[in-house]
């Protein structure tokens, strides 16, 4: 069942779920910065992967909402584990990029 909107506003808000946010933002930036430079996007994903490393917590900011409405946040809320975030992170991220 999804959140409500309160509940969703709230988490989106939240500054525990956005630490582990950040985290899951700095996994996905050291991933890219180690993928190949071949890879589809790279100039644009490695721009944002050093920008996740030199403003973590920025980038999870302005991440989080775009995470908070992903169908697996969506369904757990703040007790999503650790591998359907990073799922979720890199979902949202991928959509910005």
């Amino acid at each position: 069942m999804a959140m409500s909107y309160e509940q969703s506003a709230g988490l989106m808000m939240d500054p525990t779920f956005r630490g582990r946010i950040k985290v899951s933002c700095l996994k996905y930036a050291d991933y890219i910065l180690d993928e190949a430079p071949g890879t589809a996007g790279h100039s644009s994903r490695v721009r944002w992967a050093q920008e996740c490393m030199r403003n973590p917590e920025g980038v999870a900011t302005v991440v989080q909402p775009s995470v908070v409405m992903e169908d697996g946040v969506q369904a757990a809320g703040s007790g999503i584990t650790d591998a359907g975030l990073q799922t979720a992170v890199e979902t949202s991220v991928n959509k910005m990029l």
